[in-house]
């Protein structure tokens, strides 16, 4: 009984392993487009009257199926099983990415045919953009959406630079006109863009006479503005010294511009006979004249004559031609007063 067992389970085995081999050899690599619709034909299959049952699966689940005699079954809306066999899936979403299973079997039950479909699914790509500068001769290709998209740049129908890349990048270092064509393509697509490019020397001197004369406008502007900076500033200046040299002639008095210094307190002057007062011309001198003392007692007080000023210390000084100096009246004679 054991060893029966054994051969079983080896036989068992064997078929498992061929029957895998079978099925992985016969399994096709479908790609579909996101959002869209797809239909997975069976290659080489015409549906006949010898035909009973037509069934799908999806990873080992049945998910539609024909019969004859019989309504068709579909699991959900976005599988359709048409007449000849052939499943339909509408607007593909990521998780249908899968396998799938065909089996067709005859009136008899035999199993006449059997396919699987390994199902992937990709973005489309978007139509590629070409930019380019003829200053830096420098060419850009680039793709915004799509799934792994390859790129492929043709210079006049002839490919020079591929990338399986969003972006292609090339430079030139010649000038010419010449007409670019960039594809970009994936498993479920392909787009194109061409454009054909004038750069010549003409061109390209324009763009330098354009930078240099902003270049020169500019320190032009800042050469004047550094001008008027410095003349601004040396009429400023000028203009200080002229107020400090009117103030400093406001504070010079005419007594100042006039006289000589005063001179240090204790010292003699020079000539004693310039530092008097001259007299005021046309002024006659009067001889003093005996005035009689007013009646009283004879003591009387007499007032405190101040004592002149030092030439040292001169309080203020006065302004405009010099004062008359006063008359000295003299004292009366003794006679006089014993007489009163």
């Amino acid at each position: 009984m054991s060893l029966t067992c054994k051969i079983l389970t080896s036989f068992l085995l064997i078929f498992a392993v061929s029957t895998k081999g079978e099925v992985s050899e016969n399994t096709e690599v479908i790609w579909g487009c996101l959002d869209h619709d797809i239909n997975l034909d069976i290659p080489g299959f015409q549906m006949n009257d010898r035909v009973a049952d037509t069934r799908w699966d999806k990873n080992k689940i049945k998910i539609a199926q024909l019969k004859q005699d019989k309504p068709p079954y579909q699991i959900t809306d976005t599988y359709v099983m048409l007449n000849n066999g052939t499943l339909k899936i509408k607007a593909l979403k990521r998780n249908d990415s899968d396998v799938y299973t065909v089996s067709v079997y005859d009136l008899n039950g035999k199993n006449i045919l059997e396919k699987a479909f390994d199902l992937k699914i990709q973005e489309m790509v978007s139509k590629p953009v070409i930019s380019w500068s003829c200053t830096n001769r420098t060419l850009i290709c680039e793709v915004a959406k799509g799934s792994d998209p390859k790129l492929k740049l043709f210079l006049n129908e002839t490919r020079i630079k591929e990338s399986h890349q969003k972006a292609i990048t090339h430079k030139w270092n010649s000038k010419w006109t010449a007409s670019f064509n960039c594809v970009a393509s994936n498993n479920v697509g392909a787009q194109t863009s061409t454009v054909t490019i004038s750069c010549s020397e003409k061109g390209l001197d324009i763009y330098l006479i354009i930078g240099v004369c902003g270049g020169g406008t500019v320190f032009l502007v800042f050469v004047a503005l550094l001008v008027f900076y410095i003349s601004k500033r040396k009429k400023q200046r000028s203009r200080r010294n002229d107020e400090e040299m009117e103030i400093r002639g406001k504070r010079v008095t005419p007594e100042e511009r006039g006289w000589k210094p005063h001179q240090v307190p204790g010292s003699t002057p020079q000539n004693p006979a310039m530092s008097q007062t001259p007299p005021i011309p046309g002024h006659r001198s009067q001889a003093p004249t005996h005035r009689p003392r007013p009646p009283g007692p004879r003591v009387q007080h007499q007032q405190k004559k101040r004592p002149p000023p030092t030439l040292g210390k001169q309080v203020h000084l006065q302004k405009g031609p010099p004062l008359p100096k006063p008359r000295v009246q003299t004292k009366p004679p003794c006679e006089v007063e014993e007489n009163s």
